[in-house]
């Protein structure tokens, strides 16, 4: 079976989330094609793994791929919220979220992630989910469209785009996504049209945000990391663009009574890891240790009162 899925800051997360040879329990809230977890699992001979995906598809690679490691190897097809929400297992020694989109679902899944290609206008990582790409587009009033285009997109063109939608659609709906690709190309100036990214990129990503409820599940989920967390074990949160690192970054610091931030500063890909896989230059890794005990919530005021 191929794998196309490339997992990042490998040697980073391998150094972070290391438990030597003792017994341990890591949950891998975005296992995707298992990159990640079969690192670790290779690496820890005493480690187990908890991985979790909502796309059965790719879970079905993931399984097939960790199924030498038997019962130290775990799949759950859940939401990573969800899966915290009710978690009632054993106290977890580590957390690994990579909060990226999988090539898989650019390249196989048939589901229009990508606009370089045509596909029915879908973006949904739970097949099961009510609301798709195309509901989206055609459904939405021009105000929600370019306010969901600049909040989730960060695209300053988003007004323009959404007119366009607005009135592309009065004839037809809008089906496939290299259609809707071309409308949002037609929209921007001509300037616009020629940068380093596609100017579709952004909108591409605001769907897929808001049809997946990907930023609403982030601290939800961070929330019953912690909880169900040891004292001494990590959290890593690998993220690739400013509307998830911003609630992992406050996150950590609002919760600095109970959790050490171990990278001050977000830790990024080595440039020679750069060079070999471009979508890694925008990763950041982030990492916090749970505290034995709570500190005092006035020693932490004094520490930033000269901020």
């Amino acid at each position: 079976m191929q794998y196309v899925h490339y997992s990042v800051m490998q040697d980073e997360v391998l150094s972070f989330l290391n438990p030597g040879d003792k017994d341990a329990l890591l949950v891998d809230c975005t296992l995707g094609e298992g990159g990640h977890s079969n690192l670790l699992l290779g690496r820890y001979p005493n480690l187990r793994v908890i991985g979790l995906d909502r796309d059965c598809r790719i879970m079905e690679k993931a399984k097939n791929r960790l199924a030498p490691y038997g019962e130290r190897f775990q799949a759950r097809n859940i939401w990573f919220d969800e899966f915290w929400k009710s978690y009632d297992g054993p106290a977890v020694d580590y957390v690994l979220f990579d909060l990226g989109i999988s090539v898989f679902h650019y390249e196989e899944s048939g589901r229009g992630f990508s606009f370089k290609r045509q596909e029915k206008l879908d973006m949904r990582l739970d097949v099961n989910g009510d609301l798709d790409a195309a509901q989206v587009v055609n459904t939405y009033d021009e105000k929600s469209l370019a306010d969901l285009i600049f909040n989730y997109g960060e695209e300053r063109y988003s007004r323009r785009i959404a007119a366009a939608i607005c009135s592309y659609r009065q004839s037809k709906q809008i089906e496939f996504t290299n259609e809707l690709a071309d409308i949002i190309w037609n929209a921007v100036p001509n300037e616009y049209r020629h940068r380093r990214i596609h100017p579709a990129t952004k909108t591409f990503q605001a769907l897929r945000i808001e049809i997946n409820g990907e930023l609403d599940r982030i601290e939800p989920a961070l929330e019953g990391a912690v909880r169900a967390l040891k004292p001494g074990g990590r959290i890593a949160v690998i993220t690739f663009h400013s509307l998830e690192d911003r609630p992992v970054k406050w996150f950590f610091k609002n919760h600095e009574n109970i959790l050490e931030i171990l990278t001050k500063k977000p830790i990024e890909p080595a440039p020679e890891e750069c060079e070999a896989n471009p979508p890694s230059r925008s990763a950041k890794l982030r990492v916090v240790e749970k505290l034995e005990k709570e500190r005092d919530p006035l020693k932490k005021r004094n520490k930033y009162r000269a901020d």
